[in-house]
């Protein structure tokens, strides 16, 4: 099973690349840095779900 924080991890990453892109189409260097910023929540987060999942185990 899953943990929520993996899926989490994955929407946030899902948002962040979502802004990254904009803020590079729209030359919004602030959303685009707000973007990495999530995908780098985004992968900590997934990290966290994965190692809970491996405890499960």
């Amino acid at each position: 099973m899953t943990d929520k924080q993996t899926i989490k991890g994955e929407a946030k990453k899902v948002e962040g690349s979502i802004k990254e892109s904009a803020g590079k189409a729209l030359d919004d260097k602030e959303l685009e840095a707000e973007g990495k910023l999530d995908k780098a929540e985004g992968e900590a987060r997934k990290g966290v779900g994965k190692a809970k999942d491996a405890l499960k185990d």
